[in-house]
């Protein structure tokens, strides 16, 4: 499926890969990171919070294009074997937060305190898709959008009853809770994560190789248009949408940030509208974009998962390198729980200005890896083993 339409999908995935790296580095070097949340009003400065604002497009941009290119392996599949497929990627990615990943973000595997973040996500939702495919196709999505339109309608919602608690939790609350001997920290509840999914699978109709070009640009632009004014309405009115209001302030770069200052942890709707809205327009203008730059992005966005992995133990041993050149130990970036909350490197990190610096470095060393990983998937298309990299 070699073409414009697939490599405009590759091209989103590769920009969104690269833009989520430069939150990672902001964790791990950032002075500011061991201080305050770059969206606190109260501390934060235009520059730093739209730094953080920017990477908020990564998380909604892979869980709906994991479910469109779900739809392209169901496109070389029967549904039985897709949802097989499906249910084996979706337990591997889970495995893999709990370990790989863990180890990569840590450089330990004490389960002491853990946490399941957005490779989590991709996982259970992949389950959850498994079943949907079975459902018709219109009931599916308008399940979905139901319950990601209504979901903020329970973010009050707490149960006193411990187990009942337990699964609110891993359902719709961002938290903490003790569970078999482990703190366990939900960052991504799965509610609504595992409805995003199936909308982008079905998305995935309009890149099927007899839908035509201008069509599918002209239904790009209508529904990115159309999702981005339902932000703009909501967020206007501060009626409903997420947890959080905005204000006026004195001054405008407070108001802007106030007013684009939304709810990650679970995402709320107006999260997700402002997310999903302009990235469907990205995918329209993407359609005719050329040139070396463009070219590269998209050789990241075909191997996400290998990028993934690769650049959390690159962020992780560059930082200790930095961390021993300032006086610390290599002990010290050992993590029991998250980089910016280890008390060992009270005092560690740098200016934004380092942080973008050592972000553009980390690209540059990443590409050739990316670049030779994928052309030997492209060359070893037999081994079953590289559709789960």
């Amino acid at each position: 499926m070699k073409s414009n339409r697939i490599e405009s999908i590759d091209l989103l995935r590769g920009l969104v890969m690269v833009i989520m790296a430069l939150d990672h580095v902001r964790d791990y070097f950032h002075y500011d990171a061991f201080l305050f949340a770059p969206t606190d009003l109260d501390q934060t400065n235009l520059m730093l919070f739209f730094t953080r604002f920017a990477t908020h497009f990564c998380a909604p941009v892979f869980v709906f294009l994991a479910g469109t290119s779900a739809f392209f392996v169901g496109q070389r599949r029967d549904k039985k074997s897709l949802a097989s497929w499906l249910l084996k990627r979706g337990v591997w990615l889970i495995f893999t937060e709990l370990t790989v990943v863990k180890f990569a973000w840590l450089f330990k595997l004490d389960y002491t305190h853990t946490f399941i973040q957005v490779i989590w996500v991709l996982g259970v939702s992949m389950i959850f898709l498994a079943g949907f495919i079975y459902l018709p196709k219109y009931l599916t999505i308008s399940i979905s959008i139901i319950a990601i339109l209504t979901h903020n309608l329970f973010d009050s919602v707490t149960f006193a009853n411990p187990i009942i608690s337990a699964i609110w939790t891993l359902l719709h609350v961002k938290s903490l809770f003790p569970f078999a001997g482990i703190n366990l920290y939900v960052a991504y509840p799965m509610i609504p994560w595992i409805f995003v999914m199936p909308l982008g699978y079905y998305f995935g109709e309009l890149y099927k190789k007899d839908v035509d070009k201008q069509f599918r640009i002209k239904k790009l632009w209508q529904y990115g248009i159309i999702i981005t004014t339902l932000f703009i309405v909501l967020r206007v009115s501060n009626i409903y949408g997420d947890m959080f209001k905005w204000e006026m302030y004195d001054s405008l770069s407070l108001t802007i940030m106030s007013f684009f200052n939304l709810t990650k942890y679970p995402p709320s709707l107006l999260y997700l509208l402002i997310t999903i809205g302009p990235t469907l327009i990205f995918l329209a203008l993407a359609e005719n974009f050329k040139g070396a730059i463009f070219n590269k992005l998209i050789i990241i966005g075909r191997v996400p998962m290998f990028f993934y992995v690769s650049h959390i133990f690159a962020i992780h041993i560059i930082a200790v390198i930095a961390a021993l050149l300032t006086g610390y130990n290599f002990s010290d970036m050992i993590i029991d729980f998250w980089v910016n909350e280890q008390p060992a490197l009270s005092g560690y990190g740098f200016n934004l200005f380092v942080v973008y610096l050592v972000w553009i470095f980390l690209i540059i060393i990443l590409y050739p890896i990316c670049r030779w990983f994928n052309k030997y998937k492209s060359s070893n298309r037999d081994k079953w083993w590289l559709s789960y990299l």
